[in-house]
């Protein structure tokens, strides 16, 4: 019997020391990347005898990559980072990107702001975490990473501030697991970025967008699916799920950017994108959430009318994905039954008392104004977080140059029990043409418990 204990002690011994092998083996390829694809300083040295032009190209790129609003705590240091990012792991707080010598970047040289920008590999060789969009900044042109590179150490003014720790579960606050997840995740520094390819599109404007959209915009961040180890499961259009749709961010759920007519964007304009991303609203729609707000406050808002065009275009070729829905049919039956006092239930009731003043008896809303209920995406979405997330916290539309008024809807978690605001929320899902699944308070619950632990 002692000899059979010590035989499967032995095995045990060996099996565990062939993974730890092979686990040391892994992490030193990961933590060991190749440069063939990373930009030199030589080169920097060369091409930056025009620095107001690349300044000025650079503050593009970081206004398309919104840096600031990920990279702001305070107002007052911009870009000194300090964020509470929330994901399914923990906290992540953005880190100091200013051209401080001790605290910030201002030591990088090309080559190393360009492996971090891109790779994700800090100049120590430590493995960023993908809060910062380093697979979608993979496709970067070198011409782009080299001017942002200008701006960041030539027009912002340095800060000195230590980044804060990170709160994240271990071991996945080790290195070696986001070592290997960059490795096998992230395109490797050897493979070229697909860059505009106007070949691909047949149209230069479009393939703009497309780039727009891809790199430095990385709308796939948020509008992509992930999977199992919450990557995202394509970086570009080649595949048809892109931009499809379905992470929740802080209790808002990122819709389909696709033609889809019900949950996408399929029965909106080029105009109606444009407007969007310049305004925060549209005829018939609102931004809602904070993420998004975000985008638009600090970012969209901001880029020229060209790259607006250019996105919206390239958003318009993009088909359904799944297999498009029936296209909305919108109703008066809801309409009349609640003009007509026949509230059938609770959800009717509750629409009248807290929503009916803005949004109508007819969930029409107000043009550029209050959205649409009937046939509105968000209302629509398969997941309906953004719903319940609106109905309990509300949502302030940014101000804008050419929108400045901050429109706001107030939040009810302070009046409506979990079951309420479910039946409201299924009450407009079901509403005025709108078929999508009902809410249960369950799902209520949860978003609710999210909102008061969220950093």
């Amino acid at each position: 019997m002692l000899k059979r204990h010590l035989f499967v002690k032995r095995i045990a011994i060996r099996v565990l020391l062939v993974i730890a092998t092979i686990v040391l083996v892994l992490f030193a390829y990961a933590k060991w990347p190749t440069h063939t694809r990373v930009l030199s300083q030589e080169q920097y040295a060369i091409d930056s005898a025009n620095t107001k032009k690349l300044i000025e190209a650079g503050r593009d790129v970081a206004i398309t990559a919104n840096c600031i609003a990920c990279h702001s705590a305070s107002a007052k240091q911009p870009f000194a980072g300090g964020v509470a990012i929330a994901s399914p792991i923990g906290t992540i707080y953005s880190t100091n990107i200013t051209p401080d010598r001790q605290t910030g970047i201002g030591y990088y040289n090309l080559a190393e702001f360009d492996r971090a920008l891109r790779y994700g590999i800090l100049p120590s060789g430590r493995t960023l975490y993908p809060a910062m969009p380093y697979p979608s900044y993979a496709n970067l042109t070198d011409e782009d990473v080299e001017a942002l590179y200008v701006y960041m150490m030539n027009s912002v003014r340095p800060v000195n501030t230590k980044n804060r720790k990170h709160d994240i579960v271990w071991p996945l606050s080790t290195q070696w697991p986001l070592a290997l997840w960059r490795k096998i995740f992230v395109s490797s520094p050897d493979i070229p970025p697909i860059g505009p390819d106007v070949g691909y599109y047949n149209d230069p404007v479009i393939a703009r967008g497309a780039y727009l959209v891809q790199a430095a915009g990385h709308c796939g961040s948020c509008h992509t699916p992930r999977g199992f180890a919450l990557q995202e499961k394509t970086v570009n259009d080649r595949k048809p799920f892109y931009l499809s749709g379905g992470q929740t961010i802080d209790g808002w759920t990122a819709t389909s950017l696709r033609g889809n007519s019900v949950d996408g964007l399929g029965r909106w304009s080029e105009q109606d994108i444009i407007d969007t991303l310049k305004t925060a609203r549209n005829s018939h729609a609102a931004v809602s959430g904070t993420p998004m707000a975000n985008v638009v406050r600090y970012s969209t808002q901001w880029m020229s009318d060209q790259d607006l065009i250019a996105i919206a275009k390239y958003l318009k070729t993009l088909p359904a994905y799944p297999a498009d829905a029936p296209d909305f049919y919108q109703n008066d039956l809801t309409t009349l039954a609640l003009r007509s006092g026949q509230t059938n239930g609770r959800g009717p009731e509750l629409y009248l008392d807290n929503c009916a003043a803005c949004h109508r008896s007819d969930g029409t809303g107000a043009t550029n104004a209050f959205p649409v209920i009937a046939g509105n995406p968000t209302v629509l979405n398969d997941n309906p977080a953004s719903l319940i997330r609106l109905i309990l916290t509300g949502s302030t539309l940014p101000a804008t140059v050419t929108r400045p008024s901050r429109l706001a809807m107030p939040g009810f978690a302070w009046r409506l029990t979990d079951e309420e605001v479910a039946e409201l929320a299924t009450f407009v899902r079901q509403s005025w043409g709108n078929q999508a699944k009902p809410v249960n308070d369950k799902a209520v619950k949860k978003i609710r418990h999210h909102i008061k632990e969220a950093p």
